[in-house]
């Protein structure tokens, strides 16, 4: 299971005088990754290193650093810290010492490593969507129900014959959720996939 960002992270280390700041946020994209690059990016640093992962998409950037010494280590700490639909940006501020490559992929890598390893995670659940109908009679139950599978809302209409619920709720929970509901509602409800009306 691979996690996201639960929000925005950050983490500086000092190695041989030169300054790195790491900064990482969850995305919903390449677009949104390149926002936050370009918001985080500072103009009079030495260098802004970065990469992000969004499911199968991913690009790095060495920003003038030697080839393959600092967005393809941040990448690695992204995939290798289990993360997923998150940007990283590496900033440094050169302080007079060279590092040599292994040095700047350990100083990059590292840096993204350790602000991913202290941010707060939020797991990617597999999400679907359902269909319920019930009658006004089964509506506390089911409103019960729903909660504790972790189902969120999305639309509720009142009918002449009960209520309809759209509803979002983690992919691994909906054939339990199925089972209590049945039950619950002496097989009362029904629960169907939603149409899409394209």
């Amino acid at each position: 299971m691979l996690d996201t960002l639960a929000a925005t992270a950050s983490h500086e280390l000092d190695i041989k005088h030169s300054r790195f700041l790491a900064k990482a946020a969850p995305i919903s994209g390449a677009d949104e990754a390149m926002a936050f690059i370009a918001s985080v990016s500072v103009a009079d640093a030495t260098h802004n290193c970065w990469a992000y992962r969004y499911g199968n998409e991913y690009r790095s950037s060495d920003d003038g650093e030697p080839a393959g010494t600092a967005g393809r280590p941040i990448l690695a700490a992204i995939d290798g810290q289990g993360y997923d639909r998150i940007a990283v940006v590496v900033t440094r501020w050169y302080g007079g010492i060279k590092l040599g490559a292994g040095g700047l992929v350990r100083a990059y890598g590292g840096t993204a490593a350790e602000c991913l390893r202290l941010a707060q995670r939020s797991p990617l659940v597999p999400m679907t969507e359902r269909i319920l109908q019930c009658g006004f009679e089964d509506m506390g139950i089911v409103h019960t129900l729903l909660g504790s599978a972790g189902a969120e809302k999305l639309e509720e209409q009142f009918l002449p014959e009960g209520l309809r619920l759209h509803v979002r709720l983690p992919a691994d929970q909906i054939d339990a959720l199925a089972l209590r509901l049945r039950d619950a509602t002496r097989d009362r409800l029904r629960l169907s996939e939603p149409v899409d009306h394209d």
